[in-house]
């Protein structure tokens, strides 16, 4: 089969889908990316708004193409026709593809699994070896490095939020809507606050576990970086800190990258990360990590950018921080004493993030949750929140993303105005921050509440 273009990620685990099947149906161009996005049945499951993440431009719009079958059924006809390449430019296509907010939920709800984030990111991915990325694209996509190269950075974005001028003139130049706060990192980062905090010598015998500090908890959520910290010493764990070597800015997953479609960026990024972490796996260690996005892009994304057997090893390693402890409850090898919370006496309103909602990880939730005395908690059952990376607060997406949230995140919150809101996700809590002024607090910073600190 001829390629009408080369893919810039790796298919090669779909070279087999639909061989044998008369009625596959895969286009004819495309190679394994074509057999990816061939995996669709049609049966247009994704065409519902029941329980699920699936489709969340769908559920909010009702139109049918941007569904994830939507998708697919527009792919297949560009990757079907004479010229391809000319096909993926289509503005029908390009809108469908720009309105996939990359949840994932497609690859667990779908009944084979279509995983339409990984196809955008191939598809950004061709109209950007075409045309150039916009400069909101690089700089969203090189968030870590900006933040950490140019210190004004930090600034800038506080200026912003407090002045309608600069709030206007970033709409204007970069595409930042004018009407959203925009997340503001803190001058000490997670990983600072770390390196100047007492460190006491391990246990004789103790478990050894290693955190990893992503762009979003070291810049943005420190707190929850020493959280989780004291949460696993607490635990009994001698605790490892994933860490750039000396002189190098702090390591990135390259989850923004990939979002933005930046393939290179990402694996450059993802080579770097895979380097710290590769010897702690080597050595059995868990990696755990706190932002879904961020963790279960080293375990789902890497193995699509062809870096071999260290991202698969690393893969097999890499956690979340409540699958780490729920296993770990589970094999009764966590030594973490718990007492009850405040709540408001209401429950705890629990939202998952589309990543962790892909990856199954709201059972390990559940069962952390549950080993704290007396909690009352319940899940939200909802969609997207809308934030979805940067999509909420880009100009073009920012009505569309609140309107995700208010399909029944929002509803479901402002119902219960004075409890407790406990979201992993730093997308869930801004967007949750932003238009409903509520703070909502990570499991880590939860369970260093209830956590008794003698037992450090």
């Amino acid at each position: 089969m001829t390629l009408a273009f080369e893919p810039f990620l790796d298919w090669s685990s779909y070279r087999d889908a639909g061989l044998g099947d008369a009625y596959a149906d895969v286009p004819r161009y495309g190679g394994n990316f074509a057999r990816a996005v061939a995996v669709c049945i049609n049966s247009r499951q994704c065409e519902t708004r029941g329980k699920g993440v699936m489709c969340p431009s769908y559920r909010v719009t009702g139109r049918t193409e941007l569904s994830t079958g939507g998708r697919v059924r527009l792919l297949k006809a560009a990757l079907n026709s004479d010229t391809p390449d000319t096909r993926l430019s289509d503005a029908v296509l390009a809108e469908a593809m720009d309105l996939c907010v990359g949840c994932k939920g497609c690859k667990r709800e779908c009944e084979n699994g279509v995983d339409m984030a990984m196809i955008k990111v191939e598809y950004l991915a061709q109209c950007h070896a075409r045309q150039a990325p916009a400069l909101r694209t690089r700089l969203l996509g090189e968030l870590s490095r900006h933040l950490h190269q140019h210190p004004l950075a930090r600034h800038l974005i506080r200026w912003r939020n407090r002045s309608t001028v600069l709030a206007w003139l970033g709409e204007r130049v970069l595409g930042i809507s004018r009407v959203r706060r925009v997340p503001e990192p803190l001058e000490d980062t997670c990983l600072q606050r770390l390196e100047m905090a007492p460190s006491a010598a391990p246990d004789a015998g103790s478990r050894e576990v290693t955190l990893l500090i992503d762009t979003f908890t070291n810049d943005f959520a420190p707190e929850t970086g020493l959280a989780a910290e004291q949460v696993l010493k607490r635990a009994g764990y001698q605790v490892h800190l994933a860490r750039a070597p000396a002189n190098e800015r702090p390591l990135c997953c390259g989850r923004t990258h990939l979002a933005n479609g930046l393939v290179e960026q990402a694996r450059t990024e993802a080579r770097r990360m895979l380097e710290v972490l590769q010897p702690h796996a080597a050595a059995g260690r868990r990696i755990v990590g706190l932002e879904p996005a961020c963790l279960l892009a080293i375990r789902d994304d890497y193995a699509f950018l062809g870096l071999g057997e260290a991202a698969a090893e690393v893969a097999s390693q890499a956690l979340l921080f409540e699958e780490f402890l729920a296993r770990e409850i589970s094999g009764k090898r966590c030594n973490l004493p718990l007492r009850p919370v405040a709540t408001n006496a209401q429950p705890l309103l629990v939202h998952g993030h589309c990543h962790q909602k892909a990856a199954g990880a709201m059972k390990s939730l559940r069962k952390v949750l549950r080993a704290i005395p007396e909690l009352e908690f319940e899940f939200v059952e909802s969609s997207c929140c809308g934030g979805a990376g940067s999509f909420g607060i880009e100009k073009e997406h920012a009505l569309l993303g609140m309107q995700m949230a208010e399909s029944a995140l929002f509803p479901a919150l402002r119902a219960r105005p004075g409890a407790r809101v406990l979201a992993n996700g730093f997308s869930c809590k801004s967007q949750i921050l932003d238009g409903l002024q509520r703070h909502s607090i990570h499991l880590a910073d939860l369970l260093l509440e209830s956590s008794d600190p003698e037992s450090a």
